[in-house]
């Protein structure tokens, strides 16, 4: 399909006010452009708006919009590092395009370039386990050395673990938001994002001033589904968002990846209840890569670090004794023959370097 070119600048407010039009969504805002571009449509008459389907809270916006409101979405899109593309740009990213439902305009603040890279989404629940919070980290790392962007929703939990994954290794990284861009959602993540805008990219179909909803979270998961080519699921409970994420890329001919846990951790009854249903149960990148064999690149940076190397012979012996599931104190006493104060000291040192984590009922090894 050829799409109309993209709106000049002075045509470009009307499609911001056809965004901000009382109940006009993605599907009634795509419907109306298959009849009118918006620049014509705010000239129609009450008879043709209703013809069209649109109810009267919708025809009084067109007929009277708030320009003031849009004025302010223009002056924001004019700031450094902001933008704003339409389905009809050819910035607009074509894996988005396909979708039932695409958003009709993307805000970006950041690297706008980074939409027509391969991108592999990573989410999940936002109170990981350690073990899962550093998963993500570990992948998105992993991955972002391939050369894979790193697409997630910039929530609490796995979303931020694998933005940072990404940053941690000078890698590219997109967060969709269930917010206009001048807000943070959540703000603990402030940080975050705007360590993101620096050198990756923050996208939102929703206008600046736009709070945070519960209905946004659905939508934003759609976006995010929609601009990768594979999405990894690092722990989910069974009803959980990341699996509702994980179902629409399913929907849109994706790659669905899934991290298998116990059957005793709520935590991985979602992963596990995916791989179930098809998603490939994935144990290292290298099962990611395998099923992304087009895209496979050489990594751009070697990890030449051995953890093994930065760790002395009875740290390394007592690390081979922590499982990856809870082992208490007691029994790396037994197991080890060290005295309690001994191996304190010694997991105090491993729980430093980033190889294990305190969890109830003791330790986890995470590395």
């Amino acid at each position: 399909m050829i799409l109309p070119p993209s709106p000049t600048a002075e045509n470009l407010k009307f499609w911001l006010a056809l965004l901000r039009t009382p109940g006009v969504g993605s599907k009634t805002f795509l419907k109306l452009l298959d009849s009118y571009p918006p620049e014509q449509l705010f000239s129609q008459s009450q008879a043709t708006l209703s013809a069209l389907g649109l109810k009267q809270n919708s025809i009084d916006f067109i007929k009277s919009p708030d320009w003031n409101l849009i004025k302010d979405d223009l002056h924001w899109v004019e700031q450094d590092q902001n933008s704003v593309i339409t389905i009809y740009d050819a910035l607009y990213p074509s894996q988005l395009k396909e979708i039932s439902s695409p958003p009709t305009l993307l805000f970006t603040r950041g690297n706008i370039n980074l939409l027509s890279q391969p991108q592999i989404s990573i989410v999940g629940s936002r109170n990981p386990s350690p073990l899962g919070h550093q998963s993500a980290i570990d992948f998105a790392q992993s991955l972002a050395e391939y050369g894979f962007t790193i697409t997630s929703g910039l929530a609490l939990g796995i979303d931020a673990a694998s933005h940072q994954g990404a940053l941690n290794v000078k890698g590219h990284t997109i967060a969709v938001t269930g917010t206009g861009l001048d807000r943070v959602y959540p703000a603990r993540n402030k940080d975050l994002a705007t360590q993101i805008s620096e050198t990756g990219l923050l996208i939102s179909e929703f206008p600046p001033g736009t709070t945070a909803k519960a209905n946004h979270f659905p939508r934003r998961n759609r976006i995010i589904s929609g601009l990768c080519i594979g999405l990894l699921v690092v722990e989910a409970a069974k009803k959980s968002g990341s699996l509702i994420t994980a179902r629409m890329a399913l929907e849109a001919n994706r790659e669905v990846f899934a991290i298998p846990g116990s059957i005793h951790n709520p935590l991985a009854r979602g992963c596990n209840a995916l791989i179930k249903e098809g998603a490939k149960l994935v144990e290292s990148t290298q099962d990611i890569l395998d099923e992304l064999g087009e895209y496979n690149q050489q990594p751009e940076v070697l990890v030449s670090d051995n953890l093994k190397s930065t760790l002395d012979l009875e740290q390394q012996n007592l690390l081979n004794l922590i499982m990856f599931s809870p082992t208490s104190v007691d029994w790396l006493v037994q197991e080890s023959g060290f005295s309690v104060e001994v191996i304190s000291s010694m997991l105090l040192m491993l729980e430093l370097q980033g190889s294990i984590a305190t969890t109830p009922g003791g330790y986890i090894r995470i590395k």
